[in-house]
């Protein structure tokens, strides 16, 4: 036996010893490729973001949406016009066309003032809109025009591009009462786009709170909360949303019905992601980690918010891109109802109530335009949403 193991010995000594005994540290191996030395040490919001990178409609989704929620601090500036400006010898002027060159010659942006004269119409017979096309009108640029108060508290007059002297610019038509739709969808934007941001703000808190309370700690809580969310899910959406709106005092201001509206959105909204984060803690709170800290003295909302929500944060991410829609969706829908916003206030809702009427499309189709803003922002976000679910899971 020890003739043997004698033996065993002096063969390991002369077979080569290929184990390094040096410590494992990838950040100092030079056999490992600079590609192979970031990728081992990215965190995973890194890869995350490099996940992302490779998804082009969720990158170009999230720059177009980046800039419309930018251009909501710059809305009086972008607009032609004022919010309240009218002009009543344009009602319900039709889209009109930007030139470039007159007569063969290059004058730069241009329009030809339109005006409604008496011919007649073979097919509506009504009044049509007529061109001039022997006066051609610059469009200004970085100019004076309407005054405003920029974010309601600076006095100012300034805008990007104005109607020229003694004419008007009605890119895409003018409403029943001679206002620019064009400038009207500007400020719009600003209310349909950050009630989505406000309402998925609230609906997360709640949903965080509530799904990692039933989550963490299971038991009467859990089943309480389950019985509440099932409850609320029994409810067809629409309806809810249309009983509750109709609930708001019609004396409030339009302000504390922009914010009651929000309200009511968030609280429609949050059991879907309370499901999920009390899906998640169950599973996590049994994890290593997790009862590590427990042991060590850390508190259930230490535990929480330290250790398990970071573990699936970036699910969260990719689950609120994902409501936003729904919630910009749901005040359109209100509003063109009559049960959200109204006027003064301006939404992309508010301003689609204008063609409400059959007819009223088919004379004055650029009532619907406002239509188009709410399809494209959708359509971001749910390209956006779907990029960032992918990326969630870095190592897929």
């Amino acid at each position: 036996m020890n003739e043997g193991t004698h033996q065993d010995r002096l063969a390991a000594e002369t077979l080569p010893h290929t184990v390094s005994d040096a410590p494992f540290a990838p950040e100092t191996d030079t056999a490992m490729s600079p590609e192979m030395q970031r990728y081992y040490m990215a965190s995973q919001w890194t890869m995350m973001w490099w996940k992302l990178r490779r998804h082009k409609l969720a990158v170009i989704s999230g720059l177009f949406l980046g800039l419309l929620y930018l251009s909501c601090l710059f809305s009086e500036m972008l607009a032609p016009y004022a919010l309240e400006s009218r002009d009543n010898a344009y009602i319900y002027a039709p889209p009109m066309e930007v030139h470039w060159s007159h007569d063969g010659e290059f004058v730069g942006p241009f329009v030809y003032p339109v005006e409604k004269r008496m011919v007649i119409d073979a097919t509506t017979f009504e009044e049509r809109w007529v061109e001039d096309t022997s006066r051609p009108m610059p469009l200004r640029w970085f100019c004076s025009g309407d005054s405003y108060a920029w974010l309601g508290l600076i006095e100012m007059d300034f805008h990007i591009v104005c109607p020229p002297e003694g004419g008007a610019f009605h890119w895409l038509g003018a409403d029943s009462l001679g206002k620019d739709i064009w400038s009207r969808m500007i400020y719009g934007a600003r209310i349909s786009l950050t009630v989505g941001l406000v309402g998925v703000a609230l609906s997360f808190m709640l949903g965080i709170v509530i799904g990692g309370l039933a989550g963490y700690y299971g038991g009467w809580i859990d089943a309480a909360v389950q019985r509440v969310i099932e409850i609320l899910r029994s409810f067809p959406e629409l309806p809810l949303w249309m009983a509750l709106s109709a609930a708001l005092p019609a004396t409030w201001d339009m302000v504390w019905i922009y914010f009651g509206l929000t309200l009511i959105l968030a609280l429609l909204d949050w059991p879907s992601l309370a499901r999920a984060v009390r899906s998640k803690l169950l599973a996590l709170r049994e994890e290593d980690f997790a009862t590590a800290a427990y042991l060590m003295g850390a508190k259930p909302k230490r535990i929480i918010g330290r250790h398990l929500l970071p573990s699936f944060a970036s699910h969260l991410i990719a689950s609120a891109s994902l409501s936003v829609p729904g919630m910009i969706l749901a005040e359109t829908a209100l509003s063109y109802l009559g049960l959200g916003l109204d006027s003064p206030a301006v939404s992309w809702g508010v301003l689609m109530k204008e063609a409400t009427d059959f007819t009223e499309v088919v004379l004055h189709p650029w009532l619907i335009y406002p239509m188009v803003p709410v399809v494209l922002v959708v359509l971001a976000f749910n390209f956006l949403g779907d990029g960032l679910r992918d990326a969630a899971d870095p190592y897929k």
